[in-house]
Parts: structure tokens; C-alpha cells; sequence
């Protein structure tokens, strides 16, 4: 039986417990002309200390929601906490007086697998990934090859830094982490958990240490404190407002000139 190669796996996003499926890159959301400092290229350090470059997010991914910036907070959790809010796509690291900094994330079918609260155990920069007995043995032309795991890096689909959640000493297979994809921030992928750009991971590595407790949302708790929400055909979330007001924006510009 023939095994995938591994940079295929890479292609593909496929991790042991968060996968993640590239999704085509869309320049359609208004977003700003210039990328802003805080998401340029920079040089990190990585396994063994070699140096990585991360490149910078391309400005047609920076739309509003999906930037990191500092908000009002609506919600009941101390400061200190990271809430994860899979269905409105945010993921917020609550601040004092009822703030929080507020990240852009891209969300899988593993990311609404689990709700409730956890605490981050483990960190890992630059993280390594292994798949588990379960997929070798179920797909191994597809995990074969990489059934020893892969080494952190800048084809690692894991990204520059993971957050593990875990319930007492139970290892929840929940993530928190980087993404080789950043055309997927702000959206639903076919599979994965919770993926930031490479520049916001590292943001809120640097700011949480182990023992941070965290929450992530049901969709009730999601509507009560985000409000409902809609998706648009490119695959962001909006209010019913802004959706209306974009139809009614391209039904006007569809619209023929009168003649004068």
C-alpha cells in the first residue's frame, strides 16, 4: 500500500488530535491596505534555536473581526481567563475592568467537540505532533509514513505555539494554536480546533501561563453575549444588520444606471 507523502499531510493540515483543511484564499471582505505592524513578517526562534521566519499576514485576511484589538467584554469569567467562543469565532483573554483582548480564530469539527471549562497545562512553542494509534491503524496510507511524529517547524500544521487543555490530570485533546493557513482565520474548516494567526499565537503564549483557566462556550452561551449571527458565502460571520446591508449594497450595485 502506497503512504502519502508528508508534505501532502502538511497540505492537507492533518494533526493527531486538531486537524485543519486549507481553504481558498478570499480577497472579497474590505480589509485594510496595509498590514498592520503587529501581523508583518518576523523572525522567531525555533526548535534547537534555528531561526523561522513567519511571514506577515496578507491585509485581505485582516478584516475587522478577525484582528487582534482590545473590546468591551461581555460575559460573567474574571480576568485572567481565555474564553473560547467557537461559533462566534472569537477567542477572548479577559482583561480588568470589563475588557479583554479579542483574537480572530478559524474553528473544526474538533473545535465544537467540547465546551465547559479547562485549564492549560502544557504549552509548547513550535510543537511537534503525533498521530494517534487509532489513525495509523484506521488510515495508514494516510499516517503511515509519520506514525513516529513530526518535528515542530514552519510546515508543522500546529503552527509557532499550542495551548493544551485539560480537565484535572485528562488530557481533553482540545488546542489552542498557530495555523500554516491563514486564509482560514475567521472561518469553519472541515476539521481542526481553534487555530490564530502565527503572530496572535505567540501574543497569547506570552500572556497566559499554565494554570490559566479557560472556558469555551455552547452555542446558547454564544448567542446569549455575541448575539445571533450569519454567515456570509465567503465563509465569515456577520450580524443579520451588516448581512442586510450587504445585499442591499449589491442589489444596488447590480442595479442599471438611470438614464439621464
Amino acid at each position: 500500500m502506497r503512504k502519502a507523502p508528508l508534505m501532502w499531510l502538511v497540505a492537507l493540515g492533518l494533526v493527531a488530535a486538531c486537524s485543519s483543511t486549507p481553504s481558498a484564499p478570499d480577497n472579497s471582505i474590505q480589509s485594510p491596505r496595509v498590514t498592520p505592524s503587529i501581523y508583518q513578517a518576523r523572525i522567531d526562534q525555533g526548535p534547537g534555536g534555528q531561526p523561522i521566519q513567519i511571514p506577515a499576514v496578507r491585509p485581505a485576511y485582516l478584516t475587522e473581526r478577525n484582528m487582534r484589538q482590545r473590546v468591551p467584554f461581555n460575559g460573567p469569567e474574571t480576568p485572567g481567563t481565555i474564553v473560547v467562543d467557537p461559533y462566534a469565532r472569537f477567542l477572548y483573554h479577559v482583561l480588568e475592568n470589563g475588557e479583554a483582548m479579542r483574537y480572530g480564530i478559524a474553528v473544526g469539527k474538533a473545535g465544537t467537540g467540547f465546551s465547559g471549562s479547562a485549564t492549560i497545562n502544557r504549552k509548547a512553542a513550535w510543537p511537534s505532533w503525533t498521530p494517534t494509534a487509532n489513525m495509523v491503524r484506521t488510515e495508514p496510507e494516510l499516517y503511515g509514513d509519520v506514525a513516529g511524529g513530526v518535528a515542530g517547524g514552519i510546515n508543522n500544521p500546529l503552527g509557532s505555539r499550542a495551548l493544551y487543555l485539560y480537565q484535572g490530570s485528562q488530557d481533553t485533546m482540545y488546542r489552542i494554536h498557530g495555523t500554516m493557513d491563514p486564509s482560514s482565520i475567521g472561518k469553519a474548516t472541515s476539521a481542526g480546533c481553534i487555530r490564530l494567526f502565527n503572530q496572535d499565537i505567540i501574543d497569547l503564549f506570552e500572556n497566559t501561563p499554565r494554570g490559566t483557566q479557560v472556558r469555551v462556550r455552547t452555542p446558547e452561551e454564544s448567542r446569549r453575549y455575541e448575539g445571533p449571527l450569519v454567515e456570509t458565502p465567503d465563509g465569515y460571520l456577520v450580524s443579520p444588520a451588516e448581512m442586510q446591508a450587504m445585499q442591499m449594497q449589491a442589489v444596488a450595485y447590480d442595479a442599471p444606471v438611470a438614464r439621464r
